[in-house]
């Protein structure tokens, strides 16, 4: 995304208000330089992108390893309640490198626009990503965009990539949890899921649900500076937390057992889940995590999270055990047990 000028008296300003992107942004030629000024370097500009290259020369980070981590964002629709995806493709970016045990430092972002798709929507897009990016300390360094005829997209998609560095020795896998171990969940289900299925289907809820959309790096620093001794960080993201565990239980070769009483849902997403016929278990959320770690820390991390306004609702929810199978099950509130089996299918299309 390098920063070409614009000279004046060839190319008007853009109509930000009432302009529509065409072909010509896609060019290569000024009209795109014109689009990466006066948009996305106005407002995502920091010293990194204004070096004007294809890439960015970045500051080696010191000892420690790198991390990386690129998520692409289809969401639709592309503004709903709590967020949009401008923030979105920051926060579940960062996330991504967060949960490695890493802390996130730059983001570069690459963006399929539309032909026809308003420059005042994409204004409002980029400075939500921007405005994610400051608080969260994490600039966008580099990028790319590319302009698509009618009907070949869906108005715009964005790709972010995460850099991150982790201190040898403090990485985190999915790979580690052990028999023993207790799960933790920082906060309420299939918040996010049910946001974007509300707003996608018109649902009208006496409660608003809003999406959890936020960057967790902040909540994952107070986390490790508790000295409790963490496992495996994940945020339960596409699939849910059901998705989320069976991956885990697979890598680490381990079985888990949810207590259902105790997983956290609010009572609109609880509602909104039964009218739709859905599971709480296997709705997205984009600004929770699930930790592990041992079980003589358990209490001491719980506290923790909970001092923190991202695990105001944090709770313990479950134990890893041994398993040769892997399943992940749950104590249902009649005090059966049931499998919690891997997501089958797409149940939520384009909620990320």
């Amino acid at each position: 995304m390098s920063e070409s000028k614009v000279r004046t008296g060839y190319v008007r300003p853009l109509d930000i208000k009432h302009g529509q992107v065409d072909m010509a942004h896609g060019s290569g030629g000024r009209a795109m330089a014109q689009l990466i000024e006066e948009l996305f370097a106005k407002y995502l500009g920091n010293e990194y992108l204004a070096q004007g290259d294809d890439g960015a020369l970045l500051p080696a980070p010191g000892a420690g390893k790198l991390v990386m981590a690129t998520d692409c964002h289809v969401v639709s629709p592309l503004f709903f309640p709590g967020g949009d995806i401008g923030c979105l493709s920051v926060h579940g970016t960062i996330n991504d490198v967060a949960m490695m045990g890493a802390q996130p430092l730059w983001l570069a972002a690459g963006f399929i626009l539309e032909e026809g798709f308003k420059l005042a929507d994409l204004a409002r897009i980029v400075q939500s990503m921007a405005a994610a990016a400051k608080a969260a300390g994490v600039p966008v360094v580099t990028g790319d965009t590319k302009v698509v005829e009618r009907g070949k997209a869906d108005g715009v998609f964005i790709t972010t990539t995460g850099v991150g560095v982790v201190v040898p020795g403090m990485e985190l896998s999915g790979n580690k949890a052990r028999p023993g171990d207790v799960i933790l969940l920082s906060g309420t289900l299939g918040d996010h899921g049910m946001a974007i299925m509300a707003e996608r289907e018109s649902l009208g809820f006496e409660s608003p649900i809003v999406s959890d959309t936020a960057a967790l790096h902040g909540l994952i620093a107070a986390m490790r500076a508790s000295g409790a001794d963490i496992h495996v960080l994940r945020d339960p993201t596409r699939g849910g937390l059901a998705t989320t565990l069976n991956e885990i239980a697979k890598q680490s070769g381990v079985g888990m057992m949810l207590q259902e009483k105790a997983l956290p849902v609010l009572p609109a997403v609880d509602a909104a889940c039964e009218f739709l016929g859905l599971d709480p278990l296997y709705v997205a959320n984009e600004g929770k995590l699930v930790a592990i770690c041992a079980e003589s820390d358990a209490e001491k991390l719980l506290a923790t999270m909970r001092a923190h306004p991202l695990g105001v609702n944090a709770a313990i929810v479950g134990a890893v055990h041994e398993d040769a199978h892997h399943f992940v099950q749950m104590t249902t509130g009649f005090g059966g047990k049931r499998i919690v089996d891997w997501l089958s299918g797409e149940q939520l299309p384009r909620i990320c």
